[in-house]
């Protein structure tokens, strides 16, 4: 299983090193992000992580040097445009219909969500949901949405997912 961790804020990585495979720097409200995400950026290059991402802006993602971007349900008209600059490219799809246009449009991986309970994200999808997704389409899922578990996280791989992800269980373990 893939453990891909989502920052939320500017963090310590060696609190990540061992745990995740992949990591994304994803700050919504710092007015300050393109200058951190290259000060995470470097930070995260001492480590060894399979893929480091910055979240949404492919362009800063591009400049700086990441390995690609974690587009939101919202930019898929940016998957080609971040899949030409050579980029890896996770998008984040919450129904069957937009897993099947990530995959179509290019799309590496997509995080599907929310699949547990988590604060502020709706009705969790559950697990026949992510199996029935997985089933749909052929590039890895990623599990999201309330995941604290190796129990969650070892239901998610028996209905599909290639890994999970979560900023909760990186941040608690």
């Amino acid at each position: 299983m893939i453990a891909y961790a989502i920052t939320s804020h500017f963090c310590n990585l060696e609190s990540f090193v061992n745990r995740a495979e992949m990591i994304v720097y994803r700050d919504k409200s710092n007015a300050n992000y393109a200058q951190n995400a290259k000060y995470f950026l470097d930070d995260a290059r001492a480590y060894k992580f399979f893929k480091i991402l910055l979240h949404t802006d492919y362009r800063l993602a591009y400049e700086l040097g990441a390995d690609g971007v974690h587009l939101t349900s919202q930019q898929f008209d940016e998957i080609k445009n971040a899949k030409a600059l050579g980029l890896f490219v996770i998008v984040s799809t919450h129904t069957l219909k937009e897993a099947s246009d990530a995959q179509k449009q290019g799309a590496d991986m997509i995080t599907l969500s929310p699949i547990f309970s988590t604060p502020n994200k709706g009705e969790p999808k559950g697990l026949d949901f992510l199996l029935e997704v997985a089933k749909a389409i052929e590039i890895p899922i990623i599990a999201l949405g309330g995941i604290l578990t190796q129990e969650q996280i070892e239901a998610c791989r028996e209905h599909g997912a290639s890994g999970f992800a979560s900023i909760r269980y990186f941040s608690t373990q």
